[in-house]
């Protein structure tokens, strides 16, 4: 009798999803990317206001991901991840973002484009937008001042250090009904990493998600970031993000397991960039309040380099793909 592969559903976007993807695809199981459409900085911008589109570069990380990585689809990955960095007007966008962007017109519908990119890249799983609608995030800050756009949030120009009250979207988006189905029949749901607001509450903000969450049908798994980000999480320990994410998703039932790194050694001129951007390694003080601690050796021995053209800011410590991967199937396992 052939083992039944576990399906498992991974909710974010932006590199968070790309190295938990890049690390659980090299297991049996079945893998499916719920991805937020809340994106609005750098070439989304262009894609979004140009373009009519849904925002892509999200998607496009899946997709790289989760494609094969041998022969010609190893020069695929690498066509789909390059980044102009010459010329008026394309400087700064991917081959994989027009690429798309040229499909949906061909195609006359951007999710048959993004089914179409996912067979020529022949990816290993499922890709789906969280909403077909176009939003825009919305945060609400404790001195009652609001900020819209993630890209405004991810980048803020006012003080970092208040905290986000509340997270929506304007207009209020639906989920997407494949993605919504995905996440019920999951059995394993994984929320992160990534940045707390701009792309994994991005997702859970979307209507129709939390409720789709709260009836999936196996576990529900959170992974901690490495560190703090400015303007979203300044100060925040782990349990500030498990309180948050708990909040969102709703309280009816609560996380199964949280994935937190355990090793704290940085490299210090690594530290010291973080400090002028006033970021820090988060702080473990979780107690396991009805959820199961994976506490791993998550630091990634590579560090990120920005190619040329790319203007946003991007973390430099990363997760490690292969260890992040073992600790998720380990949620799975019955304690």
């Amino acid at each position: 009798m052939v083992k039944k592969r576990p399906k498992i559903v991974v909710i974010g976007g932006g590199t968070g999803t790309f190295v938990a993807l890049s690390g659980l695809k090299k297991h049996p199981v079945q893998l499916t990317a719920v991805v937020s459409m809340a994106d609005s900085g750098g070439s989304n911008r262009i894609i979004r206001d140009e373009f009519g589109l849904l925002p892509t570069s999200d998607i496009r990380q899946c997709m790289v991901a989760l494609a094969e990585t041998n022969g010609e689809s190893e020069l695929l990955r690498k066509l789909f991840m390059y980044r102009f960095h010459q010329g008026k007007g394309i400087a700064g966008m991917t081959f994989g973002n027009l690429f798309i962007a040229a499909l949906s017109d061909i195609m006359g519908s951007q999710e048959v484009a993004i089914e179409e990119t996912g067979k020529i890249l022949r990816i290993s799983g499922t890709i789906l937008p969280v909403t077909s609608d176009s939003v825009d995030l919305v945060a609400e800050y404790a001195d009652g001042s609001r900020v819209v756009g993630e890209h405004e949030i991810d980048e803020p120009s006012h003080d970092g250090r208040m905290r986000i009250v509340k997270l929506s979207t304007k207009p209020s988006g639906r989920v997407d009904q494949h993605a919504a189905a995905a996440i019920r029949e999951a059995d394993l749901v994984v929320l992160g990493p990534g940045d707390l607001y701009t792309s994994i509450l991005a997702d859970v903000v979307i209507s129709g998600v939390p409720e789709a969450i709260q009836a999936c049908r196996g576990k529900i798994a959170y992974v901690v970031n490495l560190m703090t980000r400015w303007g979203q999480t300044y100060d925040f320990s782990a349990s500030d993000h498990v309180r948050e994410i708990e909040t969102y998703i709703g309280t009816k039932r609560g996380l199964d397991a949280v994935v937190v790194n355990n090793n704290f050694d940085f490299p210090k001129a690594i530290l010291s960039a973080y400090e002028k951007e006033h970021a820090k390694p988060i702080e473990d003080d979780l107690r396991g309040d009805g959820y199961r601690i994976i506490r791993r050796n998550l630091l990634s021995k590579l560090l990120y380099q920005k190619p040329r053209g790319d203007v946003l800011k991007r973390s430099v410590i990363r997760h490690d793909a292969d260890t992040l991967g073992r600790a998720l199937l380990e949620a799975l396992r019955p304690l």
